[in-house]
């Protein structure tokens, strides 16, 4: 609508500040940056562990024994090991067609982040017939 004076009334001006210029400079320089970065070319030498031998009489067919004494050292059928040797006897007993029963024994003494440990590593090998045996012994502790 027309003012009454016959005089035509501007639009206000903008002043907004127009940002494509700034966009297409960042873009730019973006790109530029992007194409500078030299390739990582440097390499780094990893350590890997090397693969635990495990005698194979020392996985019975039927039933194993696992025992944590009171400072947490473990042994399997009443050979000392460490966690790295377990991890391979699981994954060996896992491994075979019918897998036997592993038995856990830890020490009523044994601190529980320790057992918690051991009971990891069994759960990461996928052992399907592990647990905890002679705890009848721990019944009347309590």
């Amino acid at each position: 609508m027309a003012p009454s004076n016959g005089w035509v009334r501007e639009a206000a001006p903008m002043v907004e500040m127009n940002t494509t210029p700034l966009i297409d400079v960042m873009l730019v320089l973006l790109i530029m940056f992007i194409i500078t970065i030299p390739p990582q070319s440097h390499q780094v030498e990893v350590a890997l562990p090397k693969p635990t031998v495990i005698p194979s009489d020392w996985i019975k067919p039927l039933r194993n024994e696992l025992d944590m004494s009171a400072g947490g050292s473990l042994s399997w059928n009443h050979h000392a090991i460490n966690d790295a040797q377990l991890r391979a006897l699981l994954a060996a007993v896992v491994a075979t067609p019918k897998p036997p029963e592993v038995h856990f024994r830890p020490d009523a003494a044994a601190r529980f982040n320790r057992v918690d440990e051991v009971l990891a590593i069994a759960s990461q090998s996928g052992a399907s017939s592990f647990g905890f045996a002679g705890n009848e012994r721990y019944r009347d502790s309590f």
